[in-house]
């Protein structure tokens, strides 16, 4: 026999596995354990020309496009107000991004960390300045009550002495961000970083749980500086074996995307394929939509890889 309470508790129950599958995300009941972020690189243009501030990326994110989780870009920080360096220690700043993001219903989860200096250069004095350049951005992110904040191992060198460098400079960070609960993770970011059997070694030479990578789905172009697809490459990693071998060191995935084709899809990437194998890994955590195309609006490009996603998640 039914009573008033079980066919309150079922009605709930249904509404919540239909409200897990909105218009805007996911069919998060079919993946649990997959959620969706999105990447602030994703508006780079509509930030560098003004026509976006940096504060109001928590609200658009929720609002526009129903994501509650956000992935910063530390040199959008300070907008037009301040250089992004003074705002990663401006705790009046930092306390308006958090009051922003809370009031805007979304969580803070990763801060993608650059210019601050080569991490993988094989002078001392170099890398140790360099290190030391990202503390503030591990504060920031702890303020911030983000998880994680994404470096790069930039420099100049052949790729073992890099190697041992890169070893030495993720150590000394991920030792000091763990004191404040926090993981770093490193991109497939163009030269040797985009050798993902290179930055596998890296990684197991580190030998720190909170130290990981970031698996990027376009970045891996070495002869690229920055690693993207979309220029033309000449010396290209194979792409979906370097998801599967830094998957296993994941604290996050990058979706990222570039310009869109009729049908929807991406000419430059097998989103089947890549979502495959992000599935068979059984990777738990946030997926950061991250759209890079040059030719299409950024607010539709977001929007059509949360399609993309839904399709093949």
């Amino acid at each position: 026999m039914k009573t008033r309470r079980n066919f309150i508790k079922q009605s709930l129950l249904g509404a919540g596995a239909l409200m897990t599958c909105s218009s805007y995300g996911l069919p998060l009941v079919q993946n649990p354990d997959i959620r969706i972020s999105l990447a602030e690189w994703s508006f780079h243009r509509a930030l560098e020309s003004g026509k976006m501030d940096h504060l109001d990326f928590p609200s658009r994110a929720k609002n526009e496009f129903g994501i509650s989780a956000v992935e910063y870009v530390n040199g959008f920080f300070g907008g037009a107000k301040m250089n992004f360096r003074e705002a990663a220690t401006n705790r009046a700043y930092l306390n308006e991004m958090l009051k922003r993001s809370q009031e805007a219903g979304v969580v803070n989860h990763l801060l993608m960390c650059d210019d601050e200096g080569p991490l993988s250069s094989t002078k001392e004095k170099e890398r140790l300045e360099a290190v030391d350049n990202h503390k503030k951005w591990i504060e920031a992110a702890k303020i911030l009550g983000c998880a994680t904040v994404r470096v790069n191992l930039h420099g100049e060198g052949n790729a073992d002495d890099r190697k041992k460098a890169s070893v030495d400079a993720l150590g000394r960070l991920g030792e000091f961000a763990d004191s404040f609960k926090l993981n770093v993770v490193v991109e497939n970011h163009g030269s040797v970083t985009s050798d993902a059997g290179w930055l596998t070694d890296v990684m197991k030479q580190v030998g720190k749980d909170n130290v990981g990578t970031l698996p990027d789905f376009g970045n891996f172009c070495i002869s690229h500086p920055w690693g993207t697809i979309q220029e033309g490459c000449t010396d290209m990693y194979d792409i979906y074996k370097g998801i599967q071998q830094l998957l296993p060191y994941a604290k996050g995935v990058s979706a990222k995307s570039y310009d869109f084709d009729v049908n929807g899809e991406q000419p430059l990437l097998d989103y089947r394929r890549l979502l495959d194998i992000v599935k068979a890994s059984g990777f738990k955590g946030y997926m950061g939509i991250e759209f890079e195309g040059i030719n299409q609006p950024e607010d539709e490009g977001v929007r059509n890889t949360q399609k993309l996603l839904k399709k093949y998640l």
